[in-house]
């Protein structure tokens, strides 16, 4: 029982790693989609999958790049293929020159959010704590999305008999002490 609890949690862990990755990464990699109005499409509490897959599996940044420049141009009150040309900007000038090397230490997030901010609010010509402001609003409602999911997905293998009742208490218990992230950041 021991070896299954820590076979689920590691499983969970990993799945969850992939997300926060991917789910940072996609802010930075929106593209402009063919709906430039504001406000046009889903809002952040109303995700474009209700069960909060998006249709491109769990954890892995569920909405798509545009609609992530959609919301960052909505709370920012500027147009939203600038807010992704700025994206787009700044993916570029931060893109890596090399693959990463194993056991590399990884960029602080703090100070890529920073750059971020900061870079966004220049492009576009807004204050930088409103920017951050919004990065943060929309970051902690991915993450509310994410935890809501997740807590969906362990109910779902309790039911099955996948998981026992502890062990999904036990996922639950590592993402609320940030052993685990469940997407997001």
């Amino acid at each position: 029982m021991l070896r299954r609890t820590k076979t689920t949690i590691a499983a969970a862990s990993g799945v969850l790693a992939v997300g926060v990755g991917l789910g940072v990464a996609g802010v930075a990699s929106a593209a402009p989609t063919t709906n430039p109005t504001p406000g046009a499409g889903p809002s952040v509490s109303s995700p474009a999958d209700p069960s909060g897959g998006g249709g491109r599996g769990h954890g892995r940044g569920d909405r798509d790049p545009g609609q992530r420049a959609q919301e960052l141009a909505t709370k920012l009150g500027v147009d939203q293929t600038k807010v992704a040309d700025a994206l787009k900007a700044f993916r570029q000038a931060n893109k890596p020159t090399a693959p990463p090397t194993a056991g590399a230490t990884r960029p602080d997030p703090a100070v890529r959010d920073a750059a971020l901010a900061t870079s966004l609010a220049s492009a576009l010509g807004v204050d930088e704590a409103k920017v951050t402001t919004a990065l943060t609003e929309l970051r902690t409602a991915r993450q509310s999305e994410h935890a809501a999911a997740l807590k969906t997905r362990l109910d779902a293998a309790v039911k099955a008999g996948t998981l026992t009742r502890a062990e999904a208490d036990a996922v639950t218990k590592a993402v609320d002490k940030g052993v685990i992230h469940a997407g997001g950041r």
